[in-house]
């Protein structure tokens, strides 16, 4: 099954690589193959010690090709991603004459090859077509008693972490007897996102449910 990695020369980009990567080798598996060279001419220098398996990798296949070309680099700058993948092409090319590897980048494209691009053509059409709406929403959380640790409550909330959801501002509010509510924004991406399934599955559950007796919706606004 294809596999299609974007904007590698972001921090998401390496992100995403990073968790494909781990307990991988190389991006086929154990063996080096041309998709190695693709994603690595994609991916702008070295990555950061943050994203330890894409430096492992990123070595290893800087190494495979580095054999090809004798000599030390004089210290040539080139800019731009169209420059980077024009830079790592003759990489791929001098690679490409070791039989074990097979790395023609300027092979035949396969029947693979062209459904892969076909899919990924699909999906930027769906994607422009359809664009998710967003919303923003107030919460009212509230804690057990007036000794609930409320750092604590909000440190929870915010722990959630899930794609199209982001946390905003919050504040305290008192409710009464000592006891006060924590109001947080959030804005979220419709499409990915449930209000209630984030409440009923997330805040209200363990082991946020310590510190959280019950959550409410303040306020619902479409963006």
């Amino acid at each position: 099954m294809a596999v299609t990695f974007s904007d590698l020369h972001t921090e998401g980009g390496l992100k995403a690589l990073e968790a494909f990567l781990a307990g991988k080798s190389y991006i086929s598996g154990d063996k080096f193959t041309k998709d190695d060279v693709r994603v690595y001419a994609a991916v702008h220098g070295v990555p950061g010690d943050s994203f330890p398996n894409v430096c492992k990798w990123y070595n290893s296949v800087s190494s495979k090709l580095a054999s090809s070309f004798p000599g030390k680099a004089a210290g040539v700058g080139v800019g731009g991603a169209a420059a980077s993948a024009k830079e790592a092409a003759p990489a791929a090319a001098a690679a490409g004459d070791d039989d074990d590897d097979d790395l023609d980048l300027f092979g035949d494209e396969t029947e693979e090859d062209k459904k892969a691009a076909e899919e990924r053509e699909k999906a930027k059409s769906s994607t422009k077509k359809k664009e998710s709406g967003k919303s923003s929403v107030l919460l009212d959380v509230k804690p057990w008693d007036d000794e609930t640790d409320m750092k604590k409550l909000e440190e929870a909330v915010r722990s959630i972490e899930m794609p199209g959801l982001f946390w905003g501002a919050s504040k305290l509010v008192a409710v009464g007897y000592g006891i006060k509510k924590l109001q947080i924004m959030m804005t979220i991406v419709d499409d990915d996102v449930s209000v209630d399934t984030l409440i009923d599955e997330y805040l209200t559950v363990e082991p946020r449910n310590e510190y959280i007796q019950s959550c409410d919706i303040a306020a619902f606004n479409k963006i």
